[in-house]
This record gives structure tokens, sequence and C-alpha cells, in this order.
């Protein structure tokens, strides 16, 4: 929603400039509630800039529990198990053998670990 009210706002800008170029009449006018208007908008782009730093400061917990999880000793098992294969896999030029079954007990024992300690940190 917000791209488009930040693409909204992008094109009435270019058509306020495009009023000026031509010269039209209104705009003397105008002029005081413009500035005001221009400032305004000034200070909500800066608070939606001081939003976005806030969000970027943000961790995703789940990333955070699954980079732990895949590090734990049933977890490192089956990630090698997964490089082995790749490695294998990767030194044949014509083969049909796919890692799939490695990834899934990968992914199986991560998301296992995960499971049991994700929902704890949740609210």
């Amino acid at each position: 929603m917000w791209g488009y009210l930040v693409h909204f706002r992008a094109v009435i800008m270019g058509f306020e400039k495009k009023m000026v170029q031509y010269d039209d009449p209104d705009e003397e006018e105008e002029d005081a509630p413009a500035e005001e208007e221009e400032a305004e908008e000034a200070e909500e782009a800066e608070e939606e800039e001081e939003e976005e730093e806030e969000e970027e400061d943000m961790v995703d917990p789940l990333e955070t529990i699954r980079t732990k999880c895949g590090e734990t000793e049933h977890c490192v098992h089956y990630k090698e198990l997964l490089e082995t294969c790749e490695s294998r896999v990767g030194s044949k030029s014509n083969t049909l053998e796919e890692c799939t079954e490695e990834l899934f007990d990968f992914l199986h024992a991560r998301d296992h670990c995960v499971a049991h300690k994700l929902f704890h940190k949740v609210k």
C-alpha cells in the first residue's frame, strides 16, 4: 500500500512541476499554501524514513533460531550428508541423481528443532 502512496505522491509532484514550468496563473495565488504543503510532505518523508530504519533493526526470530538449530549435532550430521551428495552430483557431468532426499532430511531435522524453540519466543 505504501508503494502506491509513494507513486501517487511522485505523480502529484511531477504534475506540480509541469504547472510551474507552464506558468499557471493560479500558481501565483497558491505560493504560500504550496510551501506549507511541501514542508509537511518533507516532514512525512522524514517520519517514513525513521520508521523504515526502525524496521531494519528488527531481526526475525525464526531466522535466528534456524541458524542456531542448523548448528546442532543432529542437524550437522544431515547437513554433511547433503553437502557430500551435492559434491558428488556436482562432480558428475551427466547424472540423473538429485539430493532431494538429503535436503528433505536436513530441513526436517532443522524444522523439528525450530518447532520446539520458536513458539517460546512468540508473544
